[in-house]
């Protein structure tokens, strides 16, 4: 995106978006401080399809507009492992690439899953989700609702240069 439609694109550090293609409405926080983005996963179990790794997993969501539990089993191409070290140790979590609309736009981006169901937050956005969104303003909250339909531009998902890691 070019540098003047970026400026034209400013997001608070927590924004309502919606995970596609189900339209879950959900709170996100975006975390400068993290890499890659974070869902809400329930019952994640790694297995083998056609020689290839898959995850299976529960997304266990209510949705902010309508407050129904949204509970749905999904089965997903692992993408990668992420490895995690911080304060309460070392973490392996597995990453798939799933779609969120934020603002008026689809994003294809990696997510890693893991319970956050004691997080105020089921959805954290990464640097690398984060950067391709615009401009995030530390300071406000709640500054672009998710507006996505069937005619919503998509943007697939393209690696990048950002190091590996969370």
């Amino acid at each position: 995106m070019a540098p003047a439609a970026l400026a034209d694109k400013v997001f608070g550090w927590v924004e309502r978006a919606t995970i596609e293609p189900w339209g879950v409405a959900v709170k996100a926080k975006l975390d400068s401080g993290a890499l890659t983005s974070s869902l809400d996963a329930r019952e994640i179990e790694l297995f083998e399809r056609e020689g290839e790794e898959w995850v299976r997993f529960r997304l266990k969501l209510e949705d902010t507009e309508s407050e129904e539990v949204f509970s749905e089993q999904l089965e997903l191409p692992l993408y990668r492992d992420l490895k995690v070290r911080g304060a309460g140790g070392r973490d392996e979590r597995p990453v798939v690439l799933m779609k969120v609309c934020m603002g008026d736009t689809v994003y294809e981006e990696q997510f890693s899953l893991r319970d956050r169901g004691e997080m105020l937050y089921p959805l954290l956005l990464g640097r690398r989700t984060i950067s391709h969104l615009g401009l995030l303003d530390v300071r406000r909250t709640f500054l672009q609702g998710p507006s996505c339909d069937a005619d919503s531009p998509l943007q697939a998902y393209e690696p990048d240069d950002l190091s590996e890691g969370h």
